[in-house]
């Protein structure tokens, strides 16, 4: 098994005032306070953008927890309201930033090309890109799971050198997964995980393709998280709806934690 330290990241998505983003961030301080520091997870925390000045005050004395956006825009500045740029999101001390999450593709138009603008962008102010990719129902269905997904990593990555595509992270969430309390087979998700790892070695090097971490997003709840992080390809997990109650996220951690100890 491949040494890749394994991340937990928690996606909040449009909840959470910013009183409600403190009490969730100390929360999970506290309930981390007592854990191995050793055996611990690289865990994120990405809330709201209105939320991401509170909760970078508060894991300024939690130190086990990083912070990361749910999205970006790809220049640095300009007359393009309502955006948020890269270079704004550096300057919070952000290191993370989800970019191509399919809420994101499919509410707002995010294109494959918008997505590989993004990641150079994010990449660029020496953050870390998590790029989303996964396939709909309609898709599986049809048998083109593998060939969607790995069209959407080779837009993504498309221009990278080898030592950018080594820094970012990937995210396999099936889309007929999120939010809907059904979770892809932890061995099936395992699969298509290996499929995306073989895409990037094609599109770097074997070596490079062992080194970036992949996660398993859709439903990932703490009833299911030990089987998934069992996987041999599977490095972690994006979340939502569970990373909003810290008992839940916490687990998720304890999870996290477990691979974290095999890999060793």
């Amino acid at each position: 098994m491949a040494k890749r330290k394994p991340i937990i990241a928690g996606n909040w998505k449009m909840h959470n005032l910013v009183s409600d983003s403190k009490k969730l961030t100390k929360e999970l301080v506290n309930k981390l306070e007592s854990s191995c520091k050793e055996n611990l997870p690289e865990i994120v925390l990405c809330p709201p953008h209105t939320s991401l000045t509170a909760v970078a005050d508060c894991l300024e004395h939690g130190g086990k927890m990083r912070l990361g956006a749910q999205t970006c825009d790809w220049r640095d500045s300009g007359a393009y309201t309502g955006e948020v740029s890269p270079l704004m999101l550096k300057d919070l001390c952000v290191e993370y930033v989800i970019i191509g999450h399919s809420e994101r593709r499919t509410y707002f138009g995010e294109t494959d090309e918008r997505v590989n603008e993004k990641t150079k962008a994010v990449l660029k102010h020496e953050m870390i890109p998590i790029v989303c990719c996964g396939e709909t129902l309609e898709q599986r269905e049809q048998g083109i799971t593998d060939t969607h997904v790995e069209s959407q990593i080779k837009a993504a990555l498309a221009g990278l050198s080898n030592n950018d595509i080594e820094k970012l992270v990937i995210a396999y969430e099936p889309i007929w997964a999120i939010g809907t309390g059904k979770t892809c087979d932890s061995e099936e998700a395992n699969r298509v995980i290996k499929h995306i790892r073989s895409v990037v070695a094609k599109l770097s090097t074997e070596d490079i393709s062992q080194k970036v971490r992949i996660l398993y997003g859709g439903s990932v709840k703490p009833s299911t998280i030990d089987e998934q992080m069992a996987q041999s390809d599977i490095d972690g997990a994006l979340v939502g709806g569970a990373s909003l109650k810290s008992t839940d996220f916490y687990e998720l951690i304890k999870g996290g934690s477990k691979k974290v100890c095999a890999c060793k």
